[in-house]
């Protein structure tokens, strides 16, 4: 596997220190005045029900027992789980500063075998109500307890929003009125009717978001809403949405209302919209405003749990949209621009075959261009890995400190898919489908594996440099020397200024390294990586040590 080296120096300081393989420990004392830059952010993407099991009491709900297909049931994982390895330090050491988590409203009860083996609603996807939370997942306490949690740490919370589709049908779980939703035709992904007005695959129905009729609401939910004591309070609340936007009680606005719910109960910073491609562009342009409502609304009553004046952000996920189609997803017969209809940010798709197919001055200057022009203003989220795409970037996970480099240290939002950190298995015998990819968080390899420690390292230090630095992701960047490779990346945010310089393919023992013009001779800086102490002269910094990768800081 090739290694790569790398020179980091920056204007802002940050202290590092490695405390034996397990973890790296920071000083933030000095990075408090470092602004929180979504076009830059590090996410952490996990699979709720996957990721940490914090409480065995809440594993079985609605009689959901029975027998799976491998990795297609609930596996135990939960809200108060994450909670805890948020206060453990586990996403700070990581340098993670967003937390997106898969879908917790109350899933269907029952199972479907969609020809992959029996599978219940553990990735949340098939919501069945959206106004509660599915007990397996946890209750509404353990979210304002996450929430709390996390912004204590500096770390934001984005959730994921479905508004194209409610669950499967079941014996327990009825369709939805046919005013609510279709249920006759598959798409074909040929044209913008056949991705749209149709059901992602047999037994998903999908909702008429096209629809403006006013409908009423399902039977089973009254009759369910009555049973749980709820009735009244929903339906006034109801009543006031409907009443302040004047929007008709057409199905896409039930389900927006009830999504931006969470956001003035809990102070949730982001969403991430699924399925986007499926529904009419107009309908995340209301989404985005009603979320911007929202966030307006928790904050004038909170307004000492405020983090920062960031705005709410929205992510689409508009899958296979890459980069190289700027601002448009072309479906064939037309294009669309989803940024300029609700979202701040797209799911680059593309990321993973650029990282395969360019070298590293291709990749971040493509990505530099893009972001700092044609797109300016927006970000994508890069991914190497993730729940739904069967072609990562490193399978195998034999590549794991190459995945990490290449997506921390490109332009854009990095996501890490979680155990992409840790080498969490994506391959795994007996699983159909992309159960493969939604294996459990690998908790005991973190703790005995030597060689997954090392790994986990080399993430933790990049992704907390990346964290408190946002020229990293959200800066330009400028090619300085071809050979020894470095170049900088500037950002600057009203007055803040965050420049760094960078080496790639250094080789390990002395290395001397140009800094460009961003620093003067006699610049005092220091390397986190070893704890070494270097002095600018005459326009470069010598480094000797047998480290792969140097991260200089000014002292």
């Amino acid at each position: 596997m090739k290694k790569y080296t790398f020179l980091f120096l920056s204007l802002v300081y940050l202290t590092m220190s490695c405390s034996g393989s397990k973890s790296v420990t920071m000083n933030n004392e000095n990075t408090s005045k470092t602004p929180f830059v979504w076009e830059g952010a590090n996410v952490y993407f996990l699979l709720t029900d996957r990721f940490y099991n914090g409480d065995k009491s809440n594993d079985l709900n609605f009689n959901r027992t029975k027998t799976s297909g491998k990795l297609r049931g609930f596996e135990g994982g939960d809200i108060i789980g994450i909670t805890k390895k948020i206060e453990s330090g586990y996403f700070e050491k990581l340098g993670i500063n967003a937390i997106w988590l898969t879908p917790i409203v109350e899933q269907i009860h029952d199972g479907v075998d969609e020809g992959t083996g029996l599978s219940y609603g553990f990735h949340g996807y098939w919501a069945k109500d959206w106004t509660a939370l599915d007990p397996n997942f946890g209750t509404k306490e353990d979210l304002a307890n996450l929430v709390k949690k996390a912004h204590e740490k500096g770390i934001r919370i984005v959730l994921d929003g479905v508004i194209n589709h409610t669950g499967p049908v079941t014996p327990e779980d009825p369709v939805w009125p046919s005013d609510w939703v279709r249920t006759g035709v598959v798409c074909d992904y040929k044209s913008f009717e056949n991705t749209t007005m149709c059901t992602l695959v047999e037994n998903l129905p999908d909702v008429k978001t096209e629809s403006t009729q006013n409908v009423e609401l399902p039977p089973f939910l009254i009759e369910k809403w009555k049973k749980e004591g709820r009735y009244e309070k929903e339906i006034a609340s109801l009543d006031e949405f409907f009443k302040r936007t004047g929007y008709p009680r057409s199905p896409k606005y039930y389900i927006i209302k009830w999504l931006t719910d969470y956001i003035v109960e809990f102070g949730i910073d982001g969403y991430r919209a699924d399925t986007v491609k499926h529904t009419e562009e107009g309908v995340w342009a209301d989404f985005k405003k009603e979320c911007d409502y929202a966030f307006e609304t928790w904050k004038k009553h909170h307004p000492l749990q405020v983090l920062d004046q960031n705005p709410f952000y929205t992510i689409a996920e508009v899958y296979g949209y890459g980069i190289s189609g700027g601002q448009d997803y072309d479906f064939g017969d037309r294009k669309v621009n989803y940024f300029q209809n609700g979202f701040d940010s797209m799911i680059n798709f593309e990321f993973k075959w650029n990282a395969a197919q360019n070298d590293y001055e291709g990749l971040f200057s493509k990505y530099s261009n893009a972001l700092n022009n044609e797109l300016k203003g927006y970000s994508v989220l890069n991914y190497m890995s993730s729940h739904d795409d069967g072609q990562p970037f490193d399978a195998n996970r034999v590549k794991g400190i190459e995945t990490g480099t290449k997506l921390l240290l490109s332009p854009g939002m990095s996501q890490v898919y979680y155990g992409d950190e840790s080498n969490r298995s994506l391959v795994v015998e007996g699983t159909n489908g992309d159960a493969t990819l939604r294996s459990n968080m690998n908790w005991d390899e973190i703790q005995n594996n030597s060689e997954i420690q090392k790994t986990l390292l080399h993430w933790q230090k990049l992704g907390q440099f990346r964290r408190n630095h946002p020229a990293v992701g959200a800066g330009v960047h400028k090619l300085i020397n071809p050979y020894p490779y470095t170049f900088s990346r500037t950002f600057t945010q009203g007055s803040f200024t965050d420049k760094v310089v960078m080496g790639v393919d250094l080789p390990k023992g002395r290395k001397e390294l140009p800094v460009g013009d961003l620093f003067p001779n006699g610049t005092k800086l220091k390397d986190a990586y070893s704890n070494q102490e270097v002095e600018v002269i005459d326009g470069k910094v010598i480094i000797d040590n047998d480290f792969d990768i140097v991260l200089l800081e000014l002292i």
